[in-house]
């Protein structure tokens, strides 16, 4: 055993081997393809489930994007599995199509990542979160 790092390049585990955040996060989003605000828009357009994972603070300040489910982090997996018994209405299936937006598009690769291993194999994320979504003129309610 060498005792440095997987082949990979990534952590392990067990802890051994830690990765920093930014690491992470390259290797969560390098297995699956983000959409950008005017494809989640589209997308959404087209029945795609659009969530919200901003805390309350956030949505109060910034507003909401019109038929997005809010869903608190924390209660993400559980309120999204189709499985699930505190699923959403709108947990169908494990082949929706769910974009996570949160506000800069950060936490939301880390939640894909959580609900790809729940079997949502169509979930991504949205490039820039809530941010890029108001700064490309997409319809946000106060």
């Amino acid at each position: 055993m060498s005792g440095g790092p997987p082949a990979s390049g990534g952590g392990d585990r067990d802890g051994r081997n830690p990765v920093g955040i930014d690491e992470l996060l390259e290797q969560v989003r390098a297995g699956y393809e983000r959409v950008g605000p005017a494809e989640a828009a589209a997308e959404a357009a087209d029945g795609a489930l659009l969530v919200d994972i901003r805390y309350a603070a956030l949505r109060e300040r910034d507003g909401l994007i019109p038929g997005a489910l809010v869903v608190e982090r924390n209660e993400l997996e559980w309120r999204l599995d189709p499985q699930g018994s505190h699923r959403a209405p709108e947990a169908v299936s494990h082949g929706l199509r769910v974009v996570v937006i949160c506000n800069e598009g950060y936490a939301s690769s880390l939640a894909v990542a959580s609900l790809r291993l729940l079997g949502l194999h169509r979930a991504t994320d949205l490039t820039g979160g809530f941010q890029a979504w108001r700064a490309a003129g997409l319809p946000v309610t106060l």
